[in-house]
């Protein structure tokens, strides 16, 4: 039987080119791409919402929606009841940006898909991903 060490390994070593072949024209990073992609799913929010659901410090949230806000790609306004929270919300510019970020890579993904491997083959891809997904859920912070 295999340990969960050697499997870790080998995952690790097929998972990397893939996800350099996916992320290589990107110019934001993964984590601020990540805040995008929930405030496009889940709406405005505020920096402890974003850093929880991103997995990452409040304080690595806040110095990326710094840089989105100078790159125009999120706002940040304030709650019109309590002055005191400031709401995060995607701009339209973000949204566009979001879009263009998360179309790199994969049209070398579906021609990769659907040219190299056989429909046994896309069927087992397709049952791995949730085991993939179930991975990371609540995965402590870094």
């Amino acid at each position: 039987m295999i340990t969960e060490q050697a499997t870790a390994q080998v995952l690790r070593e097929a998972l990397r080119p893939i996800w350099r072949l996916l992320t290589s024209g990107r110019t934001i990073s993964v984590g601020k791409t990540g805040v995008l992609a929930y405030l496009s799913k889940h709406g405005r929010t505020s920096a402890s919402t974003l850093a929880s659901a991103e997995k990452i410090t409040p304080q690595a949230i806040a110095t990326a929606v710094r840089e989105l806000e100078g790159l125009g790609l999120v706002a940040r306004t304030p709650d019109e009841q309590d002055r005191r929270r400031i709401w995060i919300e995607l701009t339209d510019a973000g949204r566009e940006r979001l879009d263009r970020e998360r179309s790199e890579g994969l049209d070398w993904l579906n021609h990769a898909i659907a040219e190299r491997l056989t429909a046994d083959e896309k069927r087992t891809l397709d049952s791995v991903v949730p085991i993939l997904r179930k991975l990371v859920d609540d995965a402590p912070v870094d």
